[in-house]
């Protein structure tokens, strides 16, 4: 019984399949920026809405003290996703490229990971969640790509190996 009503209790806070649609109003207090400060590093980044309501995350990356990463992380509710098979990202980039994070539980120490490249314009990129790999710290792990049955975190991640500034516009990101 207990199991039956946590898969109800799931079910019910999936409202559609949108985990995040920017527009003048969005509250992104939620997303929180995490730079290689946390290990002694210099870089910066922030993360606001701009005057047409989408999402902007940017700021330098430094490589002084070991540094070289910026990201901005969401944290919801569990998402129940065995019915999809993708996730779909409406972005900006600078060209440069970025990561894209899930987690099945916030409180895993390492995140399922797919590698991207900007081209400078609108685009809609279709990241199949099955070509999702496992990493932590910028090392594959030796586990399966992604098959898990529920998300409650995604990010974004600059680290390029290189000294610069970055910004990525976001419109929405859905699963389908």
């Amino acid at each position: 019984m207990k199991y039956l009503i946590s898969i109800l209790l799931l079910s019910y806070s999936i409202e559609s399949n949108v985990i995040f649609d920017f527009n003048k109003s969005s509250d992104i207090e939620n997303w929180i920026i995490i730079d290689d400060v946390v290990m002694g590093g210099k870089s910066s980044g922030s993360f606001k809405l701009n005057s047409v309501g989408h999402g902007v995350f940017e700021g330098a990356i430094s490589l002084e003290n070991n540094g070289g990463f910026s990201s901005v992380r969401y944290k919801f509710e569990k998402l129940l996703i065995k019915q999809s098979t993708t996730i779909s990202l409406k972005i900006r980039g600078d060209g440069k490229k970025y990561q894209f994070r899930i987690k099945s539980n916030s409180g895993d120490y390492y995140s399922y990971i797919y590698p991207f490249s900007t081209t400078g314009e609108w685009e809609e990129l279709q990241i199949p969640l099955k070509d999702m790999y496992p990493s932590f710290r910028g090392r594959k792990l030796d586990q399966p790509n992604f098959s898990k049955d529920t998300i409650e975190e995604i990010a974004f991640l600059i680290g390029n190996k290189s000294q610069e500034k970055f910004k990525l516009l976001i419109d929405k990101i859905e699963l389908k």
